[in-house]
Protein backbone atom coordinates (compact mmCIF):
# COMPACT_ATOMS: atom_id res chain seq x y z
CA UNK A 1 0.00 0.00 0.00
CA UNK A 2 1.00 3.26 -0.38
CA UNK A 3 0.46 6.03 1.91
CA UNK A 4 0.00 9.65 1.14
CA UNK A 5 1.06 11.96 4.68
CA UNK A 6 -0.04 15.89 3.68
CA UNK A 7 2.54 17.89 6.11
CA UNK A 8 0.91 20.33 8.25
CA UNK A 9 3.84 22.84 7.60
CA UNK A 10 1.72 24.44 4.83
CA UNK A 11 -1.81 24.30 6.75
CA UNK A 12 -3.27 27.14 8.15
CA UNK A 13 -2.74 26.73 11.85
CA UNK A 14 -5.30 29.14 13.04
CA UNK A 15 -7.73 26.20 11.47
CA UNK A 16 -6.11 23.16 12.25
CA UNK A 17 -8.61 20.86 13.03
CA UNK A 18 -10.59 21.27 10.21
CA UNK A 19 -7.88 21.38 7.56
CA UNK A 20 -6.51 18.03 9.42
CA UNK A 21 -10.06 16.61 8.63
CA UNK A 22 -10.58 17.81 5.09
CA UNK A 23 -7.31 15.72 4.20
CA UNK A 24 -8.36 12.74 6.50
CA UNK A 25 -11.87 12.78 4.69
CA UNK A 26 -9.94 12.95 1.20
CA UNK A 27 -7.63 9.88 1.71
CA UNK A 28 -4.99 10.87 3.93
CA UNK A 29 -3.24 7.77 5.35
CA UNK A 30 -0.33 9.56 8.12
CA UNK A 31 -0.30 13.52 9.26
CA UNK A 32 3.03 14.72 8.73
CA UNK A 33 4.46 17.23 11.46
CA UNK A 34 7.91 19.29 9.87
CA UNK A 35 9.67 19.95 13.00
CA UNK A 36 12.24 23.09 12.65
CA UNK A 37 14.29 25.04 15.27
CA UNK A 38 16.30 27.53 13.45
CA UNK A 39 19.41 26.33 14.05
CA UNK A 40 19.77 22.65 12.16
CA UNK A 41 17.54 24.29 9.29
CA UNK A 42 17.06 28.01 8.93
CA UNK A 43 13.38 28.40 9.83
CA UNK A 44 11.43 27.91 13.05
CA UNK A 45 7.90 26.13 12.61
CA UNK A 46 6.14 24.61 15.89
CA UNK A 47 7.08 21.71 18.84
CA UNK A 48 5.15 19.46 20.83
CA UNK A 49 2.25 21.38 21.52
CA UNK A 50 0.85 21.82 17.98
CA UNK A 51 1.68 18.02 17.83
CA UNK A 52 -0.32 17.83 20.84
CA UNK A 53 -2.93 19.75 19.02
CA UNK A 54 -2.86 18.11 15.85
CA UNK A 55 -3.34 14.39 17.96
CA UNK A 56 -6.76 15.33 18.91
CA UNK A 57 -7.79 16.48 16.11
CA UNK A 58 -7.31 12.85 13.98
CA UNK A 59 -6.67 8.87 14.59
CA UNK A 60 -4.11 9.09 11.63
CA UNK A 61 -0.76 8.06 12.83
CA UNK A 62 1.41 11.38 13.55
CA UNK A 63 4.57 11.34 11.17
CA UNK A 64 6.87 13.59 13.36
CA UNK A 65 10.35 15.03 11.14
CA UNK A 66 12.61 16.56 13.66
CA UNK A 67 14.90 19.11 11.99
CA UNK A 68 16.25 19.74 14.99
CA UNK A 69 19.71 19.95 16.96
CA UNK A 70 20.17 17.64 19.52
CA UNK A 71 16.99 15.34 18.80
CA UNK A 72 17.75 13.04 21.42
CA UNK A 73 16.87 15.38 24.09
CA UNK A 74 13.06 16.21 22.74
CA UNK A 75 12.47 12.72 21.88
CA UNK A 76 10.04 11.85 24.82
CA UNK A 77 8.37 15.45 24.76
CA UNK A 78 7.41 14.39 21.08
CA UNK A 79 5.63 10.89 21.83
CA UNK A 80 4.16 12.32 24.76
CA UNK A 81 2.46 14.70 22.36
CA UNK A 82 1.36 11.89 19.98
CA UNK A 83 3.80 11.08 17.57
CA UNK A 84 3.63 7.70 16.14
CA UNK A 85 6.76 7.97 13.81
CA UNK A 86 9.76 10.13 15.05
CA UNK A 87 12.33 10.42 12.68
CA UNK A 88 15.69 11.98 13.37
CA UNK A 89 18.34 13.40 10.72
CA UNK A 90 21.65 11.30 10.35
CA UNK A 91 23.35 14.67 9.54
CA UNK A 92 22.57 15.38 13.39
CA UNK A 93 22.64 12.36 15.69
CA UNK A 94 26.04 11.25 16.74
CA UNK A 95 25.30 7.39 18.55
CA UNK A 96 22.05 6.57 15.76
CA UNK A 97 21.69 3.31 16.51
CA UNK A 98 21.03 4.28 20.29
CA UNK A 99 18.84 7.57 19.06
CA UNK A 100 16.69 4.17 17.15
CA UNK A 101 16.58 1.95 20.07
CA UNK A 102 15.63 5.18 22.03
CA UNK A 103 12.74 5.82 19.66
CA UNK A 104 11.28 2.47 19.67
CA UNK A 105 12.18 2.19 23.57
CA UNK A 106 9.13 5.02 23.83
CA UNK A 107 6.32 2.87 21.41
CA UNK A 108 7.48 4.99 18.25
CA UNK A 109 8.32 3.56 15.03
CA UNK A 110 11.86 4.87 13.95
CA UNK A 111 13.30 6.84 10.96
CA UNK A 112 15.85 8.26 9.94
CA UNK A 113 16.10 11.26 7.49
CA UNK A 114 18.92 11.85 5.18
CA UNK A 115 19.49 15.59 3.11
CA UNK A 116 19.89 15.72 -0.66
CA UNK A 117 23.57 15.62 -0.73
CA UNK A 118 23.86 12.43 1.84
CA UNK A 119 24.35 9.31 0.17
CA UNK A 120 21.72 6.79 0.95
CA UNK A 121 25.01 4.17 1.00
CA UNK A 122 25.49 5.40 4.87
CA UNK A 123 22.53 3.92 6.06
CA UNK A 124 23.81 0.58 5.45
CA UNK A 125 24.52 -0.21 8.85
CA UNK A 126 21.14 1.29 10.42
CA UNK A 127 19.06 0.20 7.49
CA UNK A 128 17.84 -3.22 8.93
CA UNK A 129 16.62 -1.55 12.31
CA UNK A 130 14.62 1.57 11.15
CA UNK A 131 10.84 1.99 10.54
CA UNK A 132 11.34 4.66 7.81
CA UNK A 133 13.55 5.88 5.67
CA UNK A 134 12.78 9.69 4.96
CA UNK A 135 14.87 11.06 1.30
CA UNK A 136 14.41 14.36 1.59
CA UNK A 137 13.95 15.71 -2.35
CA UNK A 138 14.48 19.51 -1.25
CA UNK A 139 17.24 20.71 0.97
CA UNK A 140 14.94 20.90 4.48
CA UNK A 141 14.05 24.56 5.58
CA UNK A 142 11.23 25.84 4.22
CA UNK A 143 8.00 24.10 2.29
CA UNK A 144 7.39 25.21 -1.34
CA UNK A 145 10.37 24.51 -2.65
CA UNK A 146 10.98 22.96 -6.39
CA UNK A 147 11.53 18.86 -6.16
CA UNK A 148 15.78 18.09 -7.03
CA UNK A 149 15.95 16.37 -9.92
CA UNK A 150 18.55 13.22 -8.92
CA UNK A 151 16.09 12.25 -6.50
CA UNK A 152 14.83 9.23 -8.37
CA UNK A 153 17.96 7.36 -8.44
CA UNK A 154 18.29 7.93 -4.80
CA UNK A 155 15.04 6.04 -4.46
CA UNK A 156 16.28 3.65 -6.49
CA UNK A 157 19.48 3.09 -4.16
CA UNK A 158 16.86 2.85 -0.75
CA UNK A 159 14.89 0.37 -2.83
CA UNK A 160 18.27 -1.97 -3.86
CA UNK A 161 19.81 -1.36 -0.26
CA UNK A 162 16.26 -2.86 1.31
CA UNK A 163 16.90 -5.80 -0.56
CA UNK A 164 19.53 -6.35 -0.08
CA UNK A 165 19.50 -6.55 3.50
CA UNK A 166 15.83 -8.04 3.54
CA UNK A 167 14.89 -5.12 6.07
CA UNK A 168 11.32 -3.84 6.09
CA UNK A 169 11.64 -0.02 6.43
CA UNK A 170 9.42 2.01 4.55
CA UNK A 171 10.87 5.15 2.16
CA UNK A 172 9.55 7.57 2.35
CA UNK A 173 10.02 11.47 0.20
CA UNK A 174 9.78 14.77 1.32
CA UNK A 175 9.79 17.72 -0.54
CA UNK A 176 8.25 18.89 -4.05
CA UNK A 177 5.66 16.49 -4.29
CA UNK A 178 2.84 17.44 -6.26
CA UNK A 179 0.99 16.06 -9.13
CA UNK A 180 4.05 16.50 -12.04
CA UNK A 181 6.50 14.88 -9.91
CA UNK A 182 4.34 12.13 -7.38
CA UNK A 183 4.07 9.41 -10.62
CA UNK A 184 7.83 8.97 -10.95
CA UNK A 185 8.36 9.07 -7.26
CA UNK A 186 6.21 6.48 -7.46
CA UNK A 187 8.00 4.38 -10.20
CA UNK A 188 11.00 5.01 -8.41
CA UNK A 189 9.63 2.61 -4.93
CA UNK A 190 8.18 5.25 -2.86
CA UNK A 191 6.15 4.25 -0.35
CA UNK A 192 5.05 7.52 1.55
CA UNK A 193 4.76 11.02 -0.04
CA UNK A 194 4.79 13.88 1.87
CA UNK A 195 2.85 16.54 0.03
CA UNK A 196 2.26 20.31 2.15
CA UNK A 197 1.66 23.53 -0.52
CA UNK A 198 0.46 21.10 -3.09
CA UNK A 199 -2.61 20.38 -0.83
CA UNK A 200 -2.95 22.95 1.75
CA UNK A 201 -1.91 26.28 -0.42
CA UNK A 202 -4.30 25.13 -2.80
CA UNK A 203 -8.14 26.43 -3.50
CA UNK A 204 -9.43 23.06 -2.79
CA UNK A 205 -7.75 20.57 -0.05
CA UNK A 206 -9.81 17.79 -0.43
CA UNK A 207 -9.40 17.94 -4.17
CA UNK A 208 -5.84 18.30 -4.01
CA UNK A 209 -5.60 15.46 -1.13
CA UNK A 210 -7.87 13.13 -3.43
CA UNK A 211 -6.17 13.88 -6.38
CA UNK A 212 -2.36 13.00 -5.12
CA UNK A 213 -4.05 10.18 -3.40
CA UNK A 214 -5.51 8.58 -6.58
CA UNK A 215 -2.22 9.14 -8.54
CA UNK A 216 -0.52 6.78 -5.89
CA UNK A 217 -3.07 3.99 -5.61
CA UNK A 218 -3.49 3.54 -9.49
Amino acid sequence: MKLLAPSILSADLSNLTQQIRLVEMSGADWIHCDIMDGHFVPNITFGPVIVKAAKKCTKLPLDVHLMIKNPDNYLEDFRKAGADIISVHFEEVVHLNRTVNRIKELGAKAGVAINPSTPVSVLKDIAEYIDLLLIMTVNPGFGGQSFISNSERRIMQAVELRKSLSAKFLIEVDGGINNKTIRSVLNAGCDVFVAGSSIFQTDNISAATAELKNLISS
